[in-house]
């Protein structure tokens, strides 16, 4: 009983010990892999590594958190972590198992939707490929079979190490995928002016002839084909793309795409400015039809979207151009300055390999003729220069430097060095009339051609004698015309002088002038003055006249009396000698009134006093009225009487212009005499 007993406890034992044994704790941060060591069913087949039909081998299902309970020995259970992928990152798998790869594929299907990396059994019975996977990642927690898939993640590997081996593969694509900077999405600034170049590395080969992959699978609304911006591989290949670098490009945005699929290279958008057009060869896309008609043998223009020139430029702006698809070349529109003159550079720079060009004259001088040539380019015929010469610089290289050399050459071989330079400006307007049709012919709009001065080449030296002499005359010239002009600022100068006196001068001259405005009025008033005075006079004159017209006649009929009554012409006569005789008297300033006194006769006689002078007068006028002085007569002494009248008469008239003084003293003297 003792020995049943301890078999039994035994047994019972092992049973506990047996079942205890099997259970398997797995902590719920983990994933448990189960191995199966041993079944009846034998092991799995050699082209396989997850035992789907209970084979021995690696279990397709894993093990989550919690108490588990495995058939001891038979199973083992490796702990793995779960795989975490943090938000904004991507992560890549490979599976270890599954349908091979076709030699035309670089990544494995996408198994139908509901299938993922978490439902292995799904994942290999839906048509799941062994290698690196389309699907990728996103952000989350994932229980996986690490055993089946190979997680790579920015913080590392994720999977169950079977051998050395293996590991050595592992790291190498965990290093390509972090020199794609392949765990974070694509992000294209708007503020960067960036374009996304995508480079496919999985489906069809690109076909013949042709060099980039058509865009496909752009249409939102077909569900089945729209890729989103290569993010979604499977439909990308199910819509027809192509591996390859692509026409379709990416903007501005964050794009989850598979680098093991697809790779994007950043590049600057082109910026077509203001002033000029983009002309686009494009590498890619159908054949069109030539728009530029059978005469035109230059290349073909083309539309939009087709391979060749497109007969439409790009106008000033930005655009999403993808580069490796064409070229766009840019073409000026504003005023393009063609220089032939080593010194000098336009600009654009078209005309860095050109030089003055050398000319040989009339009269067998070699000068060398620097020149500008101004054109300009209409945009609507920007394509055709283009889709004629390539670009602007061959345009200038190979065309007008050669046809301009040959034009001007002619017209050297025209022409003495003298009349080139003398004549240059004629010859300037000239050349731009001509020129303008051979310049039309190139679809080239010629503005203006201007000329330089010839200059001496290292063939001829003499040029600058012929200059010099010019210059010499032109100095001369210039000099005659300098002094003629300082002889005509002198003379301005002079009249400035005579402004700015004249200026100072001005009040004095304005005085004046109204004094001689006052003078001339006061000269009229005194005119009118004197006109009315002369009328005055006149009445006056006339009234005197009258007054001594009548006073004559008085006189006359006096006289007429008094010679009646005195006896005739000679009194008249006597009469008026006196009269003169008194005026000179007082007109010389004679004295009148003597100093001394003569009395002749005595008082009681009857006669009177009188001076020598008075004696002298009456003698005078006795001999001349022939009376006898003294006689008694009656008659005589009437005459006497009428003398001594005459005579009183004159003293008295004299004696009141006689001077004052002593003489005055005598005259009272003389008249009490």
């Amino acid at each position: 009983m003792e020995f049943l007993f301890i078999v039994l406890l035994i047994t019972v034992g092992s049973v506990l010990v047996f079942l205890i044994s099997g259970v398997r704790y797995v902590p719920n941060n983990r994933v448990g892999i189960v191995e199966k060591r041993f079944a009846t069913k034998g092991s799995v087949k050699a082209d396989t590594f997850i035992a789907l039909n209970k084979e021995a081998g690696y279990q397709p299902n894993v093990l989550r958190g919690g108490l588990s309970w495995l058939m001891p020995i038979q199973y083992k259970v490796h702990l793995v972590p779960l795989v975490t992928i943090p938000q904004g990152q991507i992560g890549y798998v490979f599976a270890r198992d599954g349908i091979p790869l076709s030699p035309t594929q670089a990544l494995a299907n996408v198994v139908p939707e509901g299938k993922t990396f978490q439902d292995v059994e799904g994942f290999l019975k839906n048509g799941g490929q062994r290698g690196p996977q389309r699907e990728i990642l996103r952000e989350g927690t994932y229980a996986l079979n690490l055993v089946l898939f190979v997680v790579f993640a920015e913080d590392g590997l994720y999977y169950l190490p079977i051998s050395r081996e293996e590991e050595a593969i592992f790291k190498r694509m965990a290093g390509l995928l972090r020199e794609r900077e392949a765990f974070r999405p694509v992000v294209i600034k708007g503020t960067d002016d960036k374009v996304g170049i995508v480079t496919v590395h999985d489906g069809p080969a690109l076909e013949q002839d042709a060099i980039i992959a058509p865009t496909v699978g752009t249409e939102p609304d077909d569900h089945a084909t729209y890729h989103n911006n290569f993010q979604d591989p499977e439909k990308f290949l199910r819509a027809g793309g192509r591996r390859g670098r692509q026409l379709q490009v990416i903007v501005e945005g964050t794009y989850y795409i598979n680098r093991l699929f697809a790779t994007v290279e950043v590049i600057n958008k082109t910026v077509v400015e203001v002033g000029y057009v983009g002309v686009v060869v494009s590498y890619a896309g159908s054949r069109g039809d030539d728009l530029s008609g059978g005469e035109y043998k230059h290349g073909e223009l083309v539309q939009r979207g087709e391979k060749g020139v497109w007969s439409e430029p790009l106008m000033p702006g930005k655009y999403a151009f993808n580069t490796y698809a064409g070229q766009v070349i840019m073409v000026p529109t504003t005023n393009i300055i063609l220089k032939w003159n080593k010194d000098e550079v336009g600009t654009h720079r078209f005309d860095e390999n050109l030089s003055a060009i050398e000319l040989i004259t009339k009269d067998a001088f070699e000068p060398v003729l620097p020149l500008s040539v101004v054109m300009h380019i209409d945009y609507r015929k920007a394509p055709l220069v283009i889709q004629r010469f390539g670009d602007i610089k061959k345009l200038v290289d190979q065309t007008l430097d050669p046809m301009v050399a040959a034009y001007f050459k002619n017209i050297g071989q025209t022409r003495t060095l003298i009349q080139l330079i003398q004549e240059r400006s004629q010859i300037q307007q000239q050349s731009s009339q001509e020129m303008q049709d051979r310049f039309a012919h190139y679809n080239l709009e010629l503005e203006e051609v201007l000329i330089g001065t010839p200059a001496s080449s290292a063939n001829d030296r003499k040029i600058e004698e012929i200059l010099a002499q010019l210059r010499d005359r032109q100095i001369a010239i210039e000099q005659i015309e300098t002094y003629n002009r300082k002889q005509q600022a002198a003379a301005k100068e002079r009249e400035l002088r005579q402004a700015e006196a004249i200026a100072k001068q001005q009040t004095a001259l304005t005085e004046s002038e109204i004094s001689i405005t006052i003078q001339s009025n006061e000269g009229k008033a005194s005119y009118q003055r004197s006109l009315q005075e002369a009328a005055k006079i006149k009445a006056i004159s006339e009234a005197e006249a009258e007054r001594d017209a009548r006073i004559g006649i008085a006189r006359a009929i006096a006289v007429e009396e008094q010679v009646r009554a005195y006896g005739g012409p000679q009194f008249q006569v006597l009469q008026q000698a006196l009269e003169r005789f008194s005026q000179a008297i007082e007109n010389a300033g004679i004295e009148v009134v003597p100093r001394m006194v003569v009395t002749t006769g005595g008082v009681d006689n009857g006669s009177s006093s009188y001076s020598a002078f008075e004696g002298l007068m009456m003698l005078l006028l006795s001999e001349k009225l022939g009376v006898p002085v003294g006689e008694g007569t009656a008659a005589n002494g009437a005459a006497s009487d009428e003398i001594r009248r005459l005579r009183d008469s004159i003293l008295s008239g004299l004696s009141q212009s006689a001077p004052s003084g002593r003489n005055g003293e005598h005259t009272a003297e003389a008249n009490e005499g």
